[in-house]
């Protein structure tokens, strides 16, 4: 099949309901609204709050840089989310040793036992998700995420971020907190 053919409609205009960036920020979108609704409405949290506090369960001790570098949102947006968070004394902010200019976050316990809370609802989603394709199905899906985020991070389509952006997260030791 011609991945060209029937992609546009009316002399030449773009189906957006076709066209695959589209259809995967709608789709990211739409997921990410409904892991948001659980946690907004249990813990009174916001998507960009959600990523901070899942990228620094992830890190440990960052920066909002590097924080905006890997979670795809703006600065601003992070570090509201951060002084949202600092706030409800989620996280704590202090500066970095290595560089005074900068300010390390991390999770406090309180942030620590949210995201303990969060993350088995997150992963309820993400089973149920699952769970509407075949076995078949989703390790066919797994492949193509791998295929596109290779081709995304290798030659003229590679971004200015480290490739592994998306790599899978080490298991926490509950013990360093």
């Amino acid at each position: 099949m011609n991945v060209n053919s029937d992609r546009t409609r009316d002399g030449g205009v773009l189906d957006l309901d076709q066209f695959l960036p589209y259809r995967l920020t709608v789709l990211a979108a739409r997921v990410s609204k409904r892991v948001a609704a659980e946690y907004s409405e249990r813990f009174g949290i916001s998507i960009p709050e959600w990523r901070v506090i899942a990228h620094l369960a992830r890190c440990r001790k960052v920066s909002v840089r590097e924080i905006h570098d890997r979670v795809n949102m703006d600065k601003s947006r992070v570090s509201r989310a951060a002084a949202r968070l600092e706030m409800a004394k989620l996280i704590e902010k202090k500066p970095n040793p290595g560089d005074r200019r900068l300010v390390a976050l991390s999770l406090t316990r309180e942030g620590w036992r949210l995201y303990e809370k969060i993350v088995p609802l997150a992963l309820a989603i993400e089973r149920e998700l699952l769970e509407a394709l075949e076995e078949d199905e989703r390790r066919a899906l797994s492949a193509a995420i791998n295929k596109f985020h290779t081709l995304l991070d290798t030659g003229d389509m590679a971004p200015k971020r480290p490739i592994d952006d998306y790599a899978v997260a080490p298991p926490v030791d509950r013990d360093d907190r």
